[in-house]
């Protein structure tokens, strides 16, 4: 049983990553992923600041776990992680995508401290997970893998050729996360490419797949720990989430894919974010 002021932790780290998000990295004026960011929030933190092994001040310690962001275009929540954790100076969120910055619109590794690998091609994040999985299998590692993947993001063909070598090898120190909030950037997945009923399709292809809310912390730390158990193959977690989660106006809202923030917008957002904080207090 995790003790509830670890959860209340994570829940606040989620929280402040959102703000970092509307206030620092997309801000008045300007285009962000906004919906996919947030949807995720608080699957990051929980891995940042509670599942895994990784040190900001050396980051690429080999004896770490590694996390990989498949649906790069959500670049914005693992930099406000990244930050949080110490990576790097918090004030280099306002450069994000400038000439030069840090920061990418997408995850580079060659640029910023704590990225594994350049994402945001879509599909191929899960093949680049599976490699860095084996490696450590080859070197006798206890450390793990895990990969979010979008929901429209398994649209792509190449998602489904690395879940059948995960199963094919029996990587089984990788974990994959679906982001599963069923929108993209054009609308209703399921009126695009439906792609349901999802589970049945990871466990055909030989996954152990376990379902949660992905907004709560709790089961999603009792998911983590369950995929450490299981042995022989690999394991994914369909994370139920709600695109742009707590910010009123973006959720379930596909126009937040990517969408500009007006300052009436970024006041609004940053009160249900406090309104959200005060009502956990």
């Amino acid at each position: 049983m995790v003790a509830a002021e670890v959860i209340r932790s994570i829940e606040e780290k989620a929280l402040r990553m959102r703000e970092l998000i509307v206030t620092d990295l997309i801000g008045e004026g300007k285009v962000g992923h906004l919906g996919g960011s947030c949807s995720s929030a608080d699957i990051v933190a929980t891995l940042y600041f509670h599942k895994m092994k990784h040190d900001p001040k050396n980051p690429k310690n080999p004896d770490r776990d590694r996390f990989l962001l498949s649906k790069g275009h959500a670049a914005l929540v693992q930099y406000a992680a990244l930050a949080l954790a110490g990576y790097f100076p918090q004030s280099e969120l306002k450069k994000v995508k400038s000439l030069g910055a840090m920061l990418q619109g997408h995850p580079d590794m060659t640029k910023t401290p704590g990225i594994e690998a350049n994402t945001g091609s879509l599909g191929q994040g899960l093949s680049i997970a599976n490699g860095m999985a084996l490696g450590l299998r080859i070197d006798k590692s206890a450390r793990r893998v895990y990969v979010i993947v979008g929901d429209g993001e398994q649209a792509e063909g190449q998602i489904w050729e690395a879940a059948m070598a995960a199963a094919n090898f029996k990587i089984d120190n990788i974990t994959a996360i679906v982001d599963c909030n069923r929108l993209q950037a054009t609308g209703a997945i399921k009126d695009r490419f439906d792609l349901n009923p999802i589970r049945p399709k990871w466990e055909a292809f030989g996954w152990n797949a376990i379902e949660v809310d992905g907004h709560d912390v709790g089961a999603l730390i009792g998911a983590f720990e369950a995929t450490e158990q299981v042995k022989g193959k690999p394991s994914v977690i369909l994370a139920n989430t709600v695109k742009g989660k707590c910010i009123s106006f973006a959720e379930n809202n596909a126009a937040f894919h990517n969408g500009m923030l007006t300052a009436e917008q970024c006041k609004t957002a940053l009160c249900d974010l406090e309104t959200i904080r005060k009502g956990r207090a």
